[in-house]
Parts: C-alpha cells; sequence; structure tokens
C-alpha cells in the first residue's frame, strides 16, 4: 500500500510548539488560525522548506553554490514529502521586461507561430513581401552606386554564442578572409572564438568596382551608362548560397545593407532577413526596438517636472533644473532671439511649436547656427559625463518613463511588427485583454502547409488561454507589465501555468490565492484548486476566505492566538469537524456562533465631498467620483473594474502633489476639487515597519526615545554621564561590541546557508554588562524591550507619552507582540495595525483621509473584527477613510459604498452603484450588490423590492464638492533698495566714552 499522509512531528520552526500533524496526500488542505498564529511556518517554512531542501541536497556541492542555500527547519520528522512547488506572492518577477506572455510562456509560443507562418509586409507601405532574386539584388545595388567600390559578405553566423571551428576552418579552405565582430581577421588553422560570446562572423566573397560595358553605347543620349554585372552577379549567388539566403553589401561612402533571397519589398527595397522566434523576443537585439531597445518606454526628462512654474516666464521661475547654468541661459536667449520668443511671456502662454523648440531644440541642420539643442539636450549630456551619485539622484527626479516614439510602446522593431497572422501582427494580439485574445486564438484558420505546422501551437496558446480565463483573470493582458500586477495576480498566473504543465505526485503549497478575487469570481479559483488535485496532486493552502474553507477535504486550525500565544494545532479535519470543536475560533465563525458585528446604522454624511472629475487613466471611462468627507468610505467592484486605477494612481497621487510637493505624477483626469477640506492624506498598506532586523515595534512608534531618555535621567546614568546614546544598540558606547548590538552572531559556512548563534557574551541582551546595570523599577532597559507590550504598560504608566501609545497598541489587539521584537518577524497583518495605532495615537486633527488597499489581506475573522474596530475609532474622530476591498464584513460596516463595474478590464470603468450597503443590495446590475442582498434579506423581507434604481449608475450631478481656494502666484522677489548717502554718526554710550577716557595712555610722538 502507498504513502497516504504527510506527517509532521515536532515542528518547532519560529513560534510553532512542537506541533504535530498529518495531512492526507492527494487532497485540497487549507491552513488557517489568526494572523501570526504559525500558518506560514508550518506550510512555507516547515513542509516546504523541507522539500525543497532535500531536493537541493541531491545536487553537487558545485551546483549547490550557485543556489540560494535553505536551512533545515526546526522539525523531528517529515515523512511522505513529495517534491514541493511553493505558488507565494512574491515570486512574481519585478522585471521591466517580465510580462504575463512571458511568464505563462504563452508568448513563446506565439513567438515561433509568427516566425513559422506569419505573413511578412512592408513597413513602409504595408505591401506583402516576397522573395527577391539574385538578378533584382543586382539590380538594386547597380541603381544605388555606379562606379563605386562594392564590397561582398556572405553573414555565415549573426549573433550567436559558440567557437565555431568548423565554420572557420571551411571558410580558411576555400580561401575566404572574414570579418569577425566588425574586424577583418587573419584565419588561421584551428581557430576558434570565445564561446560564451555572442559572434558575428563575415566572409569577404569579393571585392569590385562597376565600370560600363566596353563599346556598347547608351540607347538614348544623356540615358545612364549599361555597367558589367556579370561578375557582381557570380559574387552574390555565391554569398546567398553560403549564407542560407542572406547577402550583405557594403558600398563605399554608405551604410552596409543586408539583403535576402527570401524576402523583399519590390516597391521601397526594404530587406527583412528570415524570420525566426528570435526577431519576435523584445529581450533580443534581433527583435527589440532599437530605439528603447524592447522596454516600450524611454526614461528621459519630463517637461511637467523640469518646468517647476508653467505661470511663469522660462528665465524668471519656471525653469528647475539647469536654471543655475549661464551657459544655457545664454543659449536660450540666443535660440528666442533667432526664432522670435518672447521671453518675458508666461511659459504656458507660448505656443506649442514654440515649448517643444525650447525643450527639445530646433529641428535637425539648424542647431548649427546658434548651437542650442534644447533645454532637455543639455540636461542629457550633463547627466552622461557627471561621476556625482548625488546629482544623478536629483536629476533622475525630473525624469519620467514615456511611450517609445519610435514602436508606439509595442516593445518590436518596425519589421517585426509588420508581420501578421489573421490581419493581427503580435502586438495587437498580446495587448487584447484574455478573454478576447482567446476568442482570437480560437478564430485563427491556417489551410495547407502553415495548418500542419500551426495546428500544434495553436492548441499550446489556447490551452493556456483557456487557464487563464478559469482563474478569473480574463481583464489582463499579455502585454501587462509583471510589475504591475498584484500579489493575487501574480500567484493566480503561476497556479494557471502549473495546472497547463499537468504534473503529477507533487505538492503544491499556496499562499493565499484568493487575494483581490471579488466573491463573484471565488468559485473559478476553487475549481481550478480542485483540477490541480484531480491530476493527482496535494495542494496546501494558507487562506482565510470562507469559501476556500468550506470546499477543503480537510483543514487544520492553528492557534489559539498569536505569536507567543500561538503556535498549537487546534483543530483538523473535515470543514464540519472544525465547525462542531469548541476550541476552534475558526470553527465557531464558520458556524455562525460568533459573527464580525456591522453598525446599527451607518454614520450620517456631512454633505462635505471630495470630487474625481472625469477620471479617464487605464481602462477609466471619464468617471466623475465623488467620496464623502468624515465617513468610511468602501469602494467595492469585480477584479480589474478600476478602483486601483481611480483611487491610488490617481486620487492619492493628486493629493499628494498637491498637500506634500510629490513628485508623482497622478494617472489623466480632469481636477480634483474638494482638497481644502484635507491637511494629510496618509496610504496605510501591509508591507514591513522597517527592512532591518534592528528595527522593532519600539523604535517604529518612538517609544524608544523617550525610554532612552528615561534611563539617562536616573541617578545612576547621571553618577556616570550616560547620555542617551549609552542606551541604544545601534551606536557605539552602550551596545555589546562582540555583537554589534544585534543580539546574535553570523557563522559564514561554505556550500550551507549562514548559521545564526545566540552571542557569547551578551546572551542576546544586546548592551553591556555596565549599560545594564542601570535600572528603572527593578528593570534594565534590555529588560523592557525583551515584555510584551501589555505588560510593559503598568510599568511604564507613569510617563504619558509611553503610556499613551503602549496602550493603542493594546487596544489594537498587539499586546502579545514583544517591545524590541524584530520588524521583519511581524505579519503583514501585524504591521498594518501597528501603522494604524501609530496614527491613533498622534493629535487628531479631523482632516486627515486614510487610504487602504485591501487590508484584509492574511487576516483571519478575528482579526478582521480587530481592524475594523481600529478602523471606526480613526472615522469617530473625524477622519476620513477609504478603502479599496472585496471583504463582506468590511463593506457591510461602510457608511458609504462606491461599485466599479459591471466587469473587469474593458467591461469596467464605470460607477455601477453607489449608496449605503443597504441601498447598493436593491442594485440588480452590481455584483457586489447581489452578495449584500442575500445578507440583507434575512434581516428585512422588503430590502430587495423597488429604490434600486435610485442608487444605480453614476452618482448625482447635484453632489457638488467645495470650492478650494485660488493658488496666488507668489511675486518676483525684489531686492532692498542699497542705503546711499553719509553715514550718521554712531553715538557712543557715557559709559564706555569714560572707560575710553581712563584707558592707556596715547603713545608721545
Amino acid at each position: 500500500m502507498g504513502i497516504t499522509h504527510i506527517t509532521v512531528r515536532g515542528a518547532r520552526q519560529h513560534n510553532l510548539r512542537n506541533v504535530n500533524v498529518s495531512i492526507p496526500r492527494n487532497t485540497l488542505t487549507v491552513v488557517t488560525g489568526l494572523s501570526g498564529s504559525g500558518k506560514s511556518s508550518l506550510a512555507f517554512d516547515t513542509i516546504y522548506a523541507e522539500g525543497q531542501r532535500r531536493y537541493v541536497e541531491t545536487l553537487s556541492a558545485y551546483a549547490r553554490q550557485f543556489l540560494d542555500q535553505m536551512e533545515r527547519p526546526d522539525v523531528d520528522a517529515i515523512d511522505g514529502l513529495s517534491p514541493a512547488i511553493s505558488i507565494e506572492q512574491k515570486t512574481t518577477s519585478r522585471s521591466p521586461r517580465s510580462t504575463v506572455g512571458t511568464i505563462t510562456e504563452i508568448y513563446d509560443y506565439l513567438r515561433l507561430l509568427y516566425a513559422s507562418v506569419g505573413q511578412p509586409h512592408c513597413p513602409n507601405c504595408g505591401r506583402t513581401i516576397s522573395r527577391q532574386s539574385a538578378e533584382q539584388i543586382v539590380e538594386r545595388i547597380v541603381a544605388l552606386a555606379p562606379g563605386e567600390r562594392i564590397t561582398v559578405y556572405a553573414p555565415i553566423v549573426r549573433g550567436r554564442k559558440g567557437e565555431f571551428r568548423e565554420e572557420l576552418e571551411a571558410l580558411d579552405q576555400q580561401g575566404f578572409r572574414a570579418r569577425i565582430d566588425g574586424e577583418m581577421t587573419e584565419l588561421t588553422e584551428g581557430m576558434r572564438l570565445e564561446k560564451r560570446k555572442n559572434h558575428t562572423v563575415e566572409a569577404v566573397v569579393d571585392r569590385i568596382i562597376l565600370k560600363p560595358v566596353a563599346g556598347v553605347a547608351a540607347a538614348e543620349v544623356g540615358a545612364a551608362p549599361i555597367y558589367d554585372t556579370r561578375r557582381l552577379e557570380t559574387s552574390v549567388t555565391k554569398a546567398l548560397q553560403m549564407a542560407n539566403g542572406l547577402v550583405l553589401v557594403a558600398i563605399h561612402g554608405m551604410e552596409e545593407t543586408l539583403y535576402s533571397s527570401s524576402m523583399a519589398c519590390p516597391d521601397c527595397g526594404i530587406n527583412v532577413p528570415r524570420l525566426e522566434p528570435r526577431s519576435f523576443s523584445f529581450n533580443s537585439n534581433y527583435g527589440a526596438c532599437p530605439e528603447c531597445h524592447g522596454l516600450g518606454s524611454i526614461y528621459d526628462f519630463d517637461p511637467a517636472k523640469t518646468i517647476a512654474d508653467w505661470s511663469k516666464p522660462l528665465l524668471d521661475g519656471a525653469m528647475g533644473p539647469g536654471s543655475a547654468s549661464q551657459y544655457l541661459l545664454r543659449l536660450i536667449k540666443l535660440a528666442a532671439e533667432k526664432y522670435k520668443i518672447n521671453l518675458k511671456q508666461p511659459f504656458s502662454d507660448l505656443t506649442k511649436i514654440q515649448q517643444d523648440l525650447l525643450l527639445y531644440g530646433p529641428p535637425k541642420g539648424e542647431t548649427s547656427r546658434t548651437g542650442f539643442h534644447g533645454i532637455f539636450a543639455y540636461l542629457r549630456s550633463n547627466l552622461e559625463e557627471t561621476k556625482s551619485e548625488g546629482y544623478r539622484e536629483y536629476m533622475m527626479q525630473f525624469m519620467s518613463a514615456t511611450a517609445c516614439p519610435r514602436c508606439k510602446g509595442k516593445r518590436l522593431r518596425p519589421e517585426s511588427l509588420a508581420v501578421t497572422v489573421n490581419d493581427a501582427s503580435i502586438a495587437d494580439f498580446t495587448a487584447l485583454p484574455l478573454e478576447r485574445a482567446l476568442t482570437g486564438a480560437r478564430a485563427m484558420h491556417f489551410t495547407g502547409r502553415d495548418r500542419i505546422i500551426a495546428d500544434r501551437l495553436q492548441r499550446e496558446v489556447i490551452e493556456r488561454l483557456e487557464f487563464l480565463n478559469a482563474v478569473g483573470l480574463g481583464y489582463l493582458s499579455l502585454d501587462r507589465s509583471a510589475a504591475t500586477l498584484s500579489g493575487g495576480e501574480g500567484q493566480r498566473i503561476r497556479l494557471a501555468t502549473q495546472i497547463g504543465s499537468k504534473l503529477r505526485g507533487v505538492l503544491y503549497v499556496l499562499d493565499e490565492p484568493s487575494i483581490g478575487l471579488h466573491q463573484r469570481d471565488n468559485q473559478r479559483l476553487i475549481t481550478a484548486l480542485e483540477a490541480l488535485r484531480d491530476l493527482g496532486n496535494t495542494v496546501l493552502v494558507v487562506e482565510h476566505d470562507e469559501d476556500t474553507i468550506r470546499k477543503a477535504d480537510y483543514v487544520l486550525d492553528l492557534g489559539p492566538g498569536a505569536g507567543k500565544n500561538g503556535g498549537f494545532l487546534i483543530a483538523s479535519g473535515t470543514p464540519q469537524e472544525v465547525m462542531d470543536n469548541p476550541e476552534s475560533l475558526t470553527g465557531q465563525y464558520l458556524a455562525g456562533k460568533i459573527e464580525i458585528v456591522a453598525r446599527a446604522e451607518p454614520r450620517p454624511l456631512t454633505g462635505k465631498w471630495l470630487t474625481v472629475e472625469d477620471a479617464h487613466s487605464h481602462n477609466l471611462q471619464h468617471v466623475t467620483a465623488h467620496f464623502p468627507i468624515g465617513v468610511m468610505t468602501v469602494v467595492t467592484g469585480v477584479s480589474g473594474s478600476g478602483k486601483s486605477t481611480l483611487v491610488n494612481d490617481i486620487l492619492y497621487r493628486a493629493l499628494a502633489k498637491e498637500l506634500y510637493g510629490s513628485r508623482e505624477e497622478p494617472g489623466q483626469h480632469g481636477a480634483v476639487r474638494g482638497i481644502d477640506q484635507l491637511d494629510k492624506v496618509i496610504q496605510i498598506d501591509q508591507s514591513a515597519i522597517g527592512r532591518t532586523p534592528r528595527s522593532n515595534p519600539a523604535t517604529y512608534t518612538g517609544v524608544f526615545t523617550a525610554m532612552r531618555d528615561l534611563f539617562a535621567m536616573l541617578p545612576d546614568s547621571r553618577e556616570r554621564g550616560y547620555k542617551p546614546g549609552r542606551f541604544s544598540f545601534n551606536v557605539q558606547g552602550g551596545r555589546c561590541e562582540a555583537c554589534q548590538g544585534e543580539g546574535q552572531r553570523r557563522i559564514e559556512m561554505n556550500f550551507l546557508p549562514d548559521v545564526y548563534v545566540l552571542c557569547d557574551v551578551c546572551n542576546g541582551r544586546r548592551y553591556n554588562q555596565e549599560t545594564l546595570t542601570v535600572k528603572f523599577n527593578g528593570y534594565s532597559i534590555a529588560d523592557l524591550l525583551e515584555l510584551p507590550i501589555a505588560d510593559a504598560v503598568p510599568i511604564l504608566k507613569d510617563i504619558p507619552t509611553v503610556a499613551i501609545k503602549l496602550q493603542t497598541l493594546v487596544d489594537v489587539g498587539l499586546g502579545y507582540i514583544h517591545l524590541g521584537q524584530s520588524a521583519t518577524t511581524l505579519s503583514g497583518g501585524e504591521a498594518q495595525r501597528m501603522k494604524l495605532a501609530r496614527e491613533l495615537s498622534k493629535r487628531q486633527t479631523g482632516r486627515t483621509l486614510y487610504l487602504l488597499d485591501e487590508p484584509t489581506t492574511g487576516l483571519h475573522f478575528d482579526d478582521v473584527r480587530k481592524l475594523l474596530e481600529v478602523l471606526h475609532r480613526l472615522t469617530d474622530l473625524g477622519n476620513t477613510v477609504i478603502i479599496i476591498e472585496h471583504n463582506l464584513d468590511i463593506i457591510r460596516n461602510a457608511d458609504y459604498l462606491l461599485d466599479m463595474g459591471p466587469e473587469g478590464g474593458e467591461g469596467g470603468g464605470r460607477v455601477i452603484a453607489h449608496g449605503t450597503p443597504e441601498q447598493v443590495a436593491t442594485v440588480a446590475a452590481s455584483h457586489t450588490g447581489s452578495f449584500l442582498a442575500r445578507h440583507y434579506a434575512t434581516n428585512s423581507a422588503g430590502t430587495n423590492g423597488s429604490g434600486g434604481a435610485g442608487h444605480a449608475g453614476a452618482q448625482p450631478d447635484d453632489i457638488v464638492a467645495a470650492a478650494d481656494r485660488q493658488k496666488v502666484a507668489r511675486g518676483k522677489f525684489v531686492a532692498p533698495e542699497k542705503k546711499t548717502g553719509v553715514p550718521t554718526a554712531r553715538v557712543v554710550p557715557a559709559k564706555k566714552t569714560a572707560k575710553k577716557a581712563v584707558g592707556r595712555p596715547k603713545k608721545k610722538v
């Protein structure tokens, strides 16, 4: 009988407390529990890490040194483990060259398809390109340069890696000379090239000067003479044979031209090299746009950032960088004089042609008259020449990524973009949303030879597109940059790729794949996970989503608390068995015995609004959205409907630019009204509160500074002359120098991961013995840092600034965290609540806007309840809270909803419903409303009746945001007049006069 379970015995990784679990193989198992209870420690840091480590251990020591070495997890034994693959949120590439198409390998199949059966066209005239004979090539050469010296090359190798020993020997035996990597090289016996570099090898076939045919007169007087082309034709034919249909012709004084016997435009004479898969790769020199090198955008100086104030004249306060250069100012004046530009006018009043001339320079050929090439050209040359990193960083602030003017953001060469399949280029196909791309792929029809070649490739593309649509990603496009994907989107893309690979007998470990997914699409995701299981795999999912837990075959619930209060296995079994267990907090929520209670009535609207007008960035369809001030607003809608674009890209960036002078440009919109009602905008996410282990809750909240000041004022410290710096573990003086205040020491191991051991001098306390002798209420500074926050409150209660901040942390449910706990060990939910607690402990103005993007990510039902309490406290203080969310418990607690949709991608970008949650539940067109209706239907029978029409569609036109005050431009600085005339006599006080009189006697002359 085969192995039926994965058995873990004695898991003690991080906060796990000797956990023993048995997971059935070939099942969908969900690991759940409070945030920080040890779910990821069990699933990723123990089970996956051990599976990965066992695989790496099978490799040689030489191979292991190139891999990230994985530390052995703290566990007694794990049996029945399969090869493990993790699909985490953080593993998606952030490279600008990585796209949805490249991650899923669909783009690789498309490149092969277009190279095999694509129809090339002339990038100039659009005419279909056909093969070109040797005679046609000779005619073109003669038309270009009669009487000039012509060199005919056969490009044997073009940009490929290898030694090419055989090719060079063959050329040597035939008596040809060769040009290697652009240099003429004498061939020798046994010659070989560097194996790991790209090389270009061109054989010199012939050198010819065309001469008129002797004794043959031209047909007409004044007509072009007739040249003897027999030798040229022979050389071209020979080169075409040697280089598989390619010939390179160099004419003296002209650029080298590549001709092809396969494809050339008969009208324009443009030659297209033989189509290969790399011709469609934007990561290869042979396919990438020569202007942007395949990125689709160029990082250049941005007029919006370079011109500091458009309302002022260019030389009188409008220009930002470069305004201090007298040389540039003189060139600008010369150019303005020549092109009749009035520099005393505000820059915004100049015509577009005049603005472009000053920024980008005059047309080519005219620069020599003034020496002026444009402000941007001058700044660019300064940036290239500078060796100062500080100056480089300063100049980069004034630059932005703009679409490449040559390829228009399509990344490929014009020749590659001119190749079509079913009248669509590869860039056109990858720009389609995945739903339409699937339809387009199915509609591709081929005949004859093309059908035999394309059949398998087409099936692979269709299959992968179906998987991506199945996991709810139909709104994305294949050319979408991987860097712009959310964690959940990246994870679902990798999930679709794994389903497509059809592996069996594998352990898949996933980290909350439902992140960013609307309730409507949850079932599609669960179906995808079940498909992965049905192939014969074990699927282990760390998840809090109610639907996923209910559909699981087996559930592990960890708890009972978080941090040091967690790490125990509370319940395991089927979802029903977990619900029947009274000790399981998750089971109690699933069974409905504990509920996240919504407020009885939403807060009344204040009548004050913040308005975003005419938002049309990405897929937004000229939306005007109104956000009420002083209440909690939740923006909902299916994935890809435009929520993040509206709130993060437009609203937040516009407010940050206005309130803080941020240089980050908001998305395309008309205007934002009502900004004067706010004085701060704060975006709170789940990123770590510190990047290094030295950062901790005490340093983040500012409590540590007050604690060090307190210890410096104690009698023992004052006797010894200790200052606050003595009690810092980041600087010399009071810290343990053996570990430099880290509490642990790193020991480097060859071919093994580095090992961290407790410092044997300070025993992990970070400070030296002299510092630890200073105590407050019997506690040293190290003792206080090791205390949980809840235990530290009564000790530090007499210091108001510290007590308020610590009590707030306890109130938001973080009392179990240690004051000195490393910031890198906190979960996303804990970090988020710590940021909110810091905001709560500040003095409130009631004019702050808080923006949160899916704050329930990684949060258990009980954590969501605590988060809601904090958000309600912030709102009750008069602040405005705007949340992007799919979680129905958060949505039900909102005072006002803004529902986007109706679908994702091209089918979204509009406001579908607005109003209180109960009002949105009456809107039939809203997917969010249909899920809310299920909840409110149980409360009142009449809720879902009429009345939905008043809250459907865009918000009413009578909502008006308060007008913002007009900005008064600061006047030009006028230097005070210099004082002129006779200086007045200084009055000397009487006392000084008397002292002068009785001073030293004057010397006699």
